[in-house]
């Protein structure tokens, strides 16, 4: 006599990578009885491209206008990424003063935002000190796991 032990159903599996696909998730997972499956992915990587410079043509003698296209912060090495899907909040109450203004000087450990995520408020502290270049995301704006939330130089 032979005792059938439980296998993993590779059928619930893929259909949880169908989830995934179907809703833009990141991660799911899914607790039956003693068995817990977890399925993720990565996020997508997020790469900025800088403007092209406008060009001037002179059609008149005189002096040449001249224009320059602003900096865009390098997204990937700069930017603080989210560490979990939640909703992002820039400040701790709708009517409170927001953590960081583009321009501060933080310092490393100092709450950058905070994001929600299961009816929990996790803060998120600046991995470094420098200055807020950028602040990428709006208040109560969903965010996926990875994604980059501020610009930190």
């Amino acid at each position: 006599m032979s005792i059938k032990k439980p296998g993993v159903d590779q059928q619930m599996i893929r259909d949880l990578a169908g989830i995934l696909n179907d809703t833009n998730l990141t991660e799911i997972e899914v607790e039956l009885g003693d068995l817990k499956v977890r399925v993720s992915r990565q996020a997508p990587t997020v790469h900025a491209v800088a403007a092209p410079a406008p060009v001037f043509t002179q059609t008149a003698p005189g002096p040449q206008p001249t224009a320059s296209a602003p900096a865009v912060p390098d997204v990937s090495k700069n930017a603080v990424p989210s560490p979990m899907v939640g909703t992002a909040y820039l400040a701790p109450s709708p009517d409170a003063k927001s953590f960081i203004e583009v321009g501060q000087a933080v310092k490393e450990g100092q709450t950058l935002l905070i994001i929600e995520a299961m009816k929990t408020m996790n803060q998120i502290p600046s991995p470094r000190s420098g200055t807020v270049t950028a602040i990428l995301i709006e208040d109560a704006q969903p965010v996926e796991f990875g994604m980059p939330l501020v610009v930190i130089e």
